[in-house]
């Protein structure tokens, strides 16, 4: 009764989401030119039931348990597949089967992630340590695949910023601030989910949103879709490559996330869910806005007005190497900040899909006032292109609610990560006490080292595709 109560109020302080019109801040005559379209929340099986939001047995962070049936046994009125991500011996034997909700038994991506009960706040779904027993989610919850592609026309980043660009300049832009002209936003911010999640993880309630602070399901965070949703945004390779993260974290419980080797985040942790920027801080410039995120050490500097050098395999602003969360170039459309980020390291967030060395980042960051016209916080839209990666080009629109000035709460500290957790003799991260000698392997940071570790200690026995990488480094 406990997980259902959780259930019903974090799903009520999720947003508000329902039936909510996102604000269309760049429609001219009607016509969408690139920022601000709006979202259909009245599509799919979200009207109505706020708790309906939640896909999965478990929602990872969230303190949920949404399990629709247990002990391996198939909810009432579902046929089970002969064969699925907790029973199969070779995953890549059953790709026919990865469009079938049933073959992760209606999980989420978070839920698969989070089934050993791994975060902190995760309830476990597989009991007496038999993958065979995982938990069944919602087959009839998801959120739809025509949500979270993108609405523009653009098939390029540089196409999507040059029209934005344009559109600045067809009304006497891109506006050249000063120090006095700059909107105010200087401060800290902080995302919906972190507001929840910090307030659930010190027991206290989850605060109710109010509903300017509204935003669509965070679908990269992976708890609002099932999995062949996700992966019908993929290419081939990615879907391979999402899948095995996902087998040998719900099946061989075997995570590899990059924060249990001190490994970099990458840029995609920025859209993570506690991770990325949990205290976010804003600090703009004329020539310089700065973000820097209070966990991981996401620290981004927009350069404004400058330029990218195309010389190299994808735009950048420095050396010819890819950067582990990018280089990022912008200009100021009024109050409107539109950005363009690029030479990003291809890299692998867990509970999310891998991204290669083509990804470029159109953001858009405006601000959100409550209907007493004051500033509440900022509206931040990110649309994702990587033909590598990528079948078509995705968004994702969230908000941060302003929190204070720099001088309120406490400071923004560097994070440093000290090494505690170790690769084991099982291929299985070991905690290793200090003054302990080990044999370490150093792994190839740009050869997907989790993938290798995989491949070495849980797939010698199943027939893995060959793919030939033509990516920098690789990856």
């Amino acid at each position: 009764m406990t997980c259902h109560i959780n259930a019903r109020r974090i799903a009520a302080a999720v947003v508000l989401l329902l039936n909510v019109t996102m604000p269309a801040h760049a429609q001219e005559s009607g016509e969408i030119v690139g920022r601000g379209a709006p979202v259909p929340f009245e599509t799919g099986p979200f009207d109505g039931i706020p708790e309906e939001l939640f896909v999965g047995p478990s929602s990872g962070f969230y303190f949920m348990e949404n399990a629709i049936a247990r002990g391996g046994a198939a909810p009432e009125g579902i046929v089970p597949l002969p064969v699925d991500i907790y029973t199969s011996d070779d995953f890549y034997a059953d790709r026919e089967l990865w469009s079938d909700p049933r073959y992760f038994r209606c999980n989420s991506p978070i839920a698969l992630d989070a089934a050993w009960g791994d975060y902190s706040s995760a309830p476990q779904m597989i009991e007496n340590d038999d993958p065979a027993t995982g938990a069944w989610g919602h087959c009839d919850r998801d959120y739809p695949r025509e949500a979270i592609v993108s609405p523009y026309p653009y098939q390029t980043a540089e196409e999507h910023y040059r029209a934005l660009l344009a559109q600045a300049q067809a009304h006497g832009g891109p506006t050249q601030h000063t120090a006095e002209s700059l909107p105010d936003w200087g401060g800290k911010y902080m995302r919906n989910v972190n507001l929840i999640f910090g307030a659930l993880s010190s027991g206290r309630d989850a605060p109710v949103l109010p509903q300017d602070y509204a935003e669509p399901p965070q679908w990269l965070i992976g708890w609002a879709n099932q999995m062949p949703t996700i992966l019908s945004l993929l290419t081939p390779e990615y879907q391979t490559r999402l899948v095995q993260q996902l087998y040998h974290q719900a099946h061989n419980h075997a995570p590899q996330w990059s924060l249990m080797y001190c490994r970099p985040e990458g840029l995609m942790r920025w859209w993570s869910g506690p991770g990325g920027p949990v205290v976010l801080e804003v600090m703009a410039m004329p020539d310089r806005v700065q973000f820097l995120g209070g966990s991981g050490n996401a620290f981004r500097s927009v350069h404004v007005g400058r330029e990218f050098n195309f010389e190299g395999v994808v735009p950048r602003l420095g050396s010819d190497v890819p950067q582990w969360l990018g280089e990022t170039v912008g200009f100021w459309d009024g109050d409107v900040l539109i950005t363009w980020t690029s030479n990003v390291q291809g890299w692998m967030t867990h509970s999310s899909f891998e991204t290669s060395n083509q990804l470029q980042v159109i953001e858009i960051w405006s601000a959100r006032n409550n209907a007493e016209g004051e500033f509440v916080g900022l509206e931040h839209e990110a649309i994702f292109y990587d033909p590598e990666a990528l079948v078509a080009p995705v968004r994702d629109i969230r908000f941060f609610a302003r929190q204070g000035g720099f001088n309120d709460g406490p400071p923004s500290n560097w994070a440093y990560c000290n090494q505690t957790i170790f690769l084991g003799e099982d291929g299985r991260g070991a905690y290793v006490n200090p003054g302990t000698t080990i044999e370490y392997t150093v792994r190839d940071l740009f050869d997907r080292p989790w993938a290798r570790i995989w491949e070495e200690y849980f797939e010698k026995d199943m027939e893995r595709p060959q793919v030939q990488s033509e990516t920098l480094f690789g990856f």
